[in-house]
C-alpha cells in the first residue's frame, strides 16, 4: 500500500516534470499536443483524487492510493514520452 507523503512526492515529481514540458509545448507536434491534452485530463484527475485520499483513512483508502500511485506512475510515464517528442 502507497503511504500519502509516497503519493504526495510523485504527484509533485509528474507536476514538475509536466511545467517543465509546458513550456515547450508551443514548439511540439500535433501528436505531442494531443497526448498533452488527455494527459492535462488525468493529471486533473489524480490532483482531485489525491486531495480526497489525504482526508480519507481506513483501508478503503489505501485502495485508492493505490490506484492513484498507478496512474501517477502512468502520467510520469506519458509526460517523459512527451519529453522524448519535444
Amino acid at each position: 500500500m502507497v503511504n500519502k507523503k509516497t503519493l504526495e512526492q510523485l504527484v509533485d515529481e509528474v507536476e514538475q516534470i509536466r511545467d517543465e514540458l509546458e513550456v515547450q509545448m508551443h514548439l511540439a507536434s500535433a501528436d505531442a499536443r494531443d497526448k498533452w491534452d488527455e494527459l492535462e485530463k488525468k493529471l486533473s484527475h489524480l490532483r482531485s483524487r489525491a486531495r480526497t485520499v489525504g482526508r480519507a483513512a481506513g483501508e478503503a483508502a489505501g485502495n485508492v492510493g493505490d490506484a492513484l500511485d498507478l496512474l501517477a506512475h502512468e502520467l510520469k510515464r506519458g509526460y517523459e514520452k512527451i519529453r522524448g517528442l519535444v
